[in-house]
C-alpha cells in the first residue's frame, strides 16, 4: 500500500510541476513569393536569453500548414517568466524580428509579431499540424 501511495505520488507530482503555459505569444512566418524566412534569429535570441537571464526552457509550439509556400506560426510560452523579465524579453524579441525584416530582401517573406496578440492554450488545442519545436 506504502509503494502505491508513493508511486501514485510521483505521478501526480510530475503533472503537478509540469510546464503550464496558458498564454503564448506568436510569432508568424509569412511568404510573399519564394518561401519563407528562417526562424534561426528568433530561436537563437531565445537561446541566448534563456542562458543570460538562466531561466527554465521556453515552451515552443510551430503549426505549419498555413499556405502554399511553407507558412508557419511559432507560438512561445512565456508563463514562467516574471513581469519585468516578461517585458524584457519581449523588446528584445521584437528587435530580433524587427532586425531580421530589415535584412530581408525586398521579395521575400517577412517575420510578424505582435506584442498584444496573445494565444491562449485553449486556441492551441483547436490548430492543426501543431507540433512541438525542437531544434
Amino acid at each position: 500500500m506504502k509503494k502505491l501511495a508513493i508511486l501514485l505520488g510521483i505521478f501526480c507530482g510530475t503533472f503537478f510541476f509540469s510546464q503550464k503555459n496558458q498564454n503564448y505569444l506568436q510569432v508568424g512566418y509569412a511568404s510573399i513569393c519564394c518561401g519563407t524566412p528562417s526562424e534561426d534569429p528568433v530561436i537563437n535570441y531565445i537561446s541566448k536569453f534563456q542562458k543570460k537571464n538562466k531561466t527554465k526552457p521556453f515552451e515552443i509550439y510551430r503549426e505549419s500548414g498555413l499556405g502554399r509556400e511553407g507558412e508557419f506560426n511559432l507560438y512561445i510560452g512565456v508563463d514562467a517568466l516574471a513581469k519585468r523579465k516578461k517585458s524584457k524579453f519581449i523588446s528584445g524579441l521584437k528587435a530580433a524580428i524587427f532586425s531580421q525584416n530589415a535584412q530581408r530582401k525586398s521579395n521575400s517573406g517577412n517575420v510578424n509579431f505582435d506584442e498584444a496578440q496573445v494565444v491562449t492554450k485553449a486556441d492551441l488545442a483547436n490548430s492543426r499540424n501543431l507540433t512541438i519545436y525542437k531544434k
